[in-house]
């Protein structure tokens, strides 16, 4: 380890600190303006990449839903019948029908409003990590810290 040329203060082989060093104020506007834009197209792929993803998995999920569907409701009409027919032994013909028919609409109502409370949940379908990571950018940039 050397001395500095006052022989008071020891040097480490790295150049010593300076004002100079530090970045201006014009200077870290210029790299600001470059970043910004390329921080703004990083959310937007990962925005796009999120969303993409969702909707992969909404799409299979809907087709597994259709396929369970289509197979349920042939195995309810199945099941309609078998319950028409037993109904029919002590009912007339029209009425085994009909209060057969009269279950299944009840059954409908219930179900349909099950969807709709699942549906609400799964809204809003926006990018919800892209959208914070933006929210976080704007907030650093424009100096609050949380």
């Amino acid at each position: 380890m050397g001395y500095g040329p006052d022989m008071s203060t020891p040097t480490s082989g790295q150049p010593a600190h300076t004002a100079q060093d530090d970045p201006t104020l014009g200077g870290l506007i210029h790299d600001l303006t470059q970043q910004v834009p390329q921080l703004i197209r990083s959310e937007m792929r990962l925005a796009q990449a999120e969303m993409s993803q969702k909707g992969k998995r909404a799409g299979l999920g809907i087709g597994m839903f259709s396929a369970a569907g289509l197979l349920g409701f042939l195995g309810l009409c199945c099941l309609v019948t078998t319950a028409i027919l037993a109904l029919a032994h002590s009912l007339p013909d029209w009425l085994s029908a009909l209060i057969v028919a009269l279950v299944l609409l009840a059954v409908a109502g219930v179900v349909a409003l099950m969807g709709k409370q699942k549906v609400q949940q799964a809204t809003p379908v926006a990018p919800e990590h892209a959208i914070e990571g933006v929210k976080e950018d704007l907030a650093t940039v424009k100096g609050d810290h949380r």
